[in-house]
């Protein structure tokens, strides 16, 4: 049951992000869709194809799939101001990160999978889809900017693979952790250690 509410939750966050991307750089509505749906279920799909889970279930999500089409649709006809607030502090985002990071390591904890391929189903599936959105939208992807973003789906996938956290509450608590945490970092703006010279000149 968990899983199924983690997975919703992504889906919905996920689907908004994408959908205010799209309206951000100027898409028309069909360009939305295949952002938002890219967002939503991309990361699922690459993880899928890294853990040898059948691509077919990704296409057996046929209500999820529905519930993206009208969340898009609501997002594109919703006016500025509104898309605006949504927008703000990245919610929806790191709703989707959080949700789909703890999803996604669920997935592979299941599967007696090594912590390593725990971590990276965590980091895949709550990444890898807005990865796919930010090429598609010609931006540089969240993950590789200063901003803390990658990191948190890394140590929700190392809680769970040390079973830290396997019962339904403690779950929840998780996403909430890292919920807070992702949100916090772009607010104040964490970020990883960068290297800024010019490697060819060493300025």
């Amino acid at each position: 049951m968990t899983w199924e509410v983690l997975n919703a939750i992504g889906t919905i966050a996920f689907a908004i992000s994408g959908a205010i991307i799209a309206l951000e750089v100027k898409y028309d509505i069909m360009g939305a869709y295949v952002l938002g749906l890219i967002t939503a279920f991309g990361g699922g799909a690459v993880r899928n194809l890294f853990t040898g889970i059948p691509i077919i279930e990704l296409w057996q999500q046929t209500a999820l799939f529905i519930t993206a089409i009208v969340i898009i649709t609501i997002v594109f006809i919703l006016p500025g101001w509104a898309v605006y607030r949504l927008k703000k502090w990245s919610v929806f985002d790191s709703i989707g990160l959080s949700a789909f990071a703890i999803q996604g390591a669920m997935h592979a904890y299941s599967s007696d999978l090594p912590i390593i391929a725990i971590m990276f189903s965590a980091a895949i599936t709550g990444a890898g889809g807005g990865i796919i959105r930010d090429v598609l939208a010609q931006q540089k992807p969240i993950v590789f900017r200063q901003d803390i973003y990658l990191l948190w789906a890394l140590i929700a996938g190392f809680i769970i693979a040390m079973g830290w956290a396997d019962e339904p509450y403690q779950l929840y608590i998780l996403f909430g952790m890292i919920l807070v945490l992702r949100i916090i970092s772009h607010r104040f703006g964490w970020s990883l250690p960068t290297r800024n010279e010019n490697i060819y000149t060493g300025n």
